[in-house]
C-alpha cells in the first residue's frame, strides 16, 4: 500500500516493486523475451494459466495503469492480426450442387490484445440457386431479403480486397493469418466456388489456423462438435445463435482471446496450395 499523499514518487516505486514478489517482477521485466520463445509447447500453457492473471491482479492492485497489466497478461502471438471467418451458404436436404456463400464476415482481432479492431460483414446474393431453400432459412436465420439485391460473390471480393488494403493488412510487414472453425471455409467452400464462378482466389486466403486443431492442441481433446464443446469446455457463454456467421465469428473471436489469456500461442494449421 502507498502509506500516504506525501510519499514521494521514488519511494512510492520502491515500495512497489518490494511488494511484487521475483519471479512476477522478472516476467513485468521480461515480458519481451516471451516474443523469442513463442513456441510455447502445452506445458507453457498451463503455467502461464497460473501466473498471469496473478500478475495482473497484483499489478493493478498495485497502481499500474491498465495498459501495462494488458501487455503482461499473455505472451505475444506470432501474428499481428487474426482475421476469423465464418462463411454460411445455401443449403438443403440432400444437398444442393453447388453450395453458394450467403454470409460473408470477418472480423479483424489484434494480436497483442485479442480485441475485435474492425468487421468486414455482408450478405451476398446466391447466382447458381438464386431462391433459399426453407431448410437453409431455419438452420442459418438468413431470410430470402436479406441476400436479394446484395452483391455478388465477384462484388464481395474486391470488397474484401479493398477492405484488406484499407486496414493495412496487405503490408508486408503485417503478419495476419484467417481463422475459421474448420477447414471447410477456405479448403473446399471457397475455392470450390470461385472454381465454379471462374474467379480467383486471392493468396491471403491460402493459409489459415483451423480453430479445432488450435484447441485441441490447447487443451487435448478434439471439439467434435465444434464451437459448442469448446465454449462449454472453457465454461463461456455462446455468443448469438449457432449458423449466423457473425455470431460464429465472434464465438471464434471469444474462445482465442480465452486461449491467448491462458497462454497458447497460435500457429498456423491448414494450407491450400
Amino acid at each position: 500500500r502507498v502509506r500516504g499523499a506525501h510519499v514521494n514518487a521514488a519511494e512510492t516505486s520502491m515500495h512497489l516493486l518490494a511488494h511484487i514478489r521475483p519471479s512476477r517482477l522478472h516476467t513485468q521485466l521480461f515480458t519481451k523475451s516471451l516474443e523469442a520463445s513463442s513456441s510455447a509447447t502445452f506445458s507453457s500453457f498451463g503455467a502461464s494459466k497460473r501466473s498471469g492473471p496473478m500478475l495482473n491482479r497484483k499489478l493493478g492492485c498495485q497502481g499500474f495503469g491498465a495498459s501495462v497489466a494488458a501487455m503482461t497478461s499473455f505472451p505475444p502471438q506470432r501474428y499481428h492480426y487474426f482475421l476469423v471467418l465464418d462463411f454460411e451458404a445455401t443449403c438443403d436436404k440432400p444437398q444442393i450442387h453447388p453450395q453458394e456463400i450467403i454470409e460473408f464476415p470477418i472480423l479483424k482481432l489484434n494480436g497483442r490484445t485479442m480485441e475485435i479492431e474492425s468487421t468486414f460483414h455482408t450478405y451476398v446474393q446466391p447466382v447458381v440457386h438464386p431462391q433459399l431453400t426453407p431448410f437453409c432459412t431455419e438452420l442459418t436465420g438468413i431470410i430470402q431479403d436479406m441476400v436479394d439485391g446484395q452483391p455478388t460473390l465477384s462484388q464481395v471480393l474486391e470488397r474484401v480486397d479493398e477492405w484488406m488494403a484499407k486496414e493495412g493488412l496487405l503490408d508486408p510487414s503485417v503478419k495476419s493469418i484467417f481463422v475459421t472453425c474448420g477447414d471447410w471455409d477456405l479448403k473446399l467452400m471457397l475455392p470450390g466456388q470461385c472454381e465454379y464462378l471462374g474467379l480467383q482466389v486471392a493468396d491471403y486466403f491460402k493459409q489459415w489456423i483451423n480453430l479445432k486443431k488450435a484447441y485441441s492442441f490447447a487443451i487435448g481433446t478434439w471439439p467434435k462438435n465444434g464451437l459448442l464443446d469448446m465454449n462449454k469446455g472453457m465454461s463461456l457463454q455462446h455468443i448469438g445463435r449457432p449458423h449466423s456467421g457473425i455470431d460464429d465469428c465472434r464465438n471464434i473471436a471469444n474462445i482465442m482471446k480465452t486461449l491467448a489469456h491462458r497462454g497458447f500461442i497460435f500457429k498456423q494449421t491448414s494450407r491450400r496450395i
